[in-house]
């Protein structure tokens, strides 16, 4: 199991091991996130990148290793994971405690632009909508880090560009540190001050992700960083 102590900002992990049977996923895997950094998480499929965050949530007894993150943090999910028979409001307030519990519900989703769907229920939710609650869920617990399971992967393009849009404007409003686990290139250069990439169970490369904000696909040296970033990952040029 692996061994779990209190930090501040910063998250540190070393000799991060999992196996699932005869197959090792990870394998004596590093990681550091600086206080306030946003670090994005590339790999192929099966590479270990969703079993190494949920390694630092504490959702895998599994893993051996050394992990020290901070005591308050979030977790964002690809699926949205809300309770479908407890209204919006109750989704996001679920295991606070204190008199003001309920309001900061309100105030967390007033912050994702849904402060007057407090009392919907998960069902009358767009995908985007239902996204937006389970940040807000993960934001009213005031995280000193935010770990991000491909959040986005499931939502339509346009929806998916709105919710990134989001989640920089409460990075940038909050200053918690992130990790967001991603398969695409793109979503991790314009959102990460770090990109590093998963390889055969430890983390075969980081690169500084220096670009200006608010950052543009069009952007020559954006371009230069996701060849390099898909040449990492095996993926070929076409044309």
């Amino acid at each position: 199991m692996a061994t779990r102590s209190a930090s501040d900002l910063t998250v540190r992990v070393a000799g991060l091991r999992r196996a699932f049977g005869d197959t090792v996923v990870l394998d004596g895997a590093e990681l550091s996130i600086r206080p306030g950094e946003v670090v994005a998480l590339l790999g192929g499929s099966g590479s270990g990148k969703s079993t190494l965050l949920r390694a630092l949530a504490g959702l895998d007894p599994e893993a051996t290793g050394d992990i020290a993150v901070p005591d308050h943090f979030g977790v964002v999910f690809q699926e949205h994971r809300l309770l479908p028979w407890k209204r919006v409001i109750d989704n996001v307030a679920l295991g606070l405690s204190g008199a003001d519990a309920r309001g900061r519900a309100v105030a967390a989703l007033t912050e994702v632009g849904l402060g007057d769907r407090g009392q919907a229920w998960p069902a009358e939710l767009s995908g985007g909508q239902a996204q937006r609650v389970a940040v807000a869920r993960a934001l009213v617990r005031e995280p000193e880090l935010l770990l991000l399971d491909e959040p986005f992967g499931a939502l339509d393009a346009l929806t998916r560009l709105r919710m990134q849009r989001l989640l920089e404007r409460l990075l940038d409003r909050h200053g918690f540190a992130a990790l967001l686990v991603t398969h695409d290139v793109d979503e991790a250069l314009l959102l990460a001050d770090r990109a590093l990439v998963l390889d055969g169970g430890r983390i075969a490369e980081q690169l500084e992700v220096s670009l200006p904000r608010p950052r543009h696909q069009e952007d020559p040296e954006f371009g230069r960083l996701r060849r390099h970033l898909l040449d990492r990952l095996g993926v070929p040029a076409t044309g």
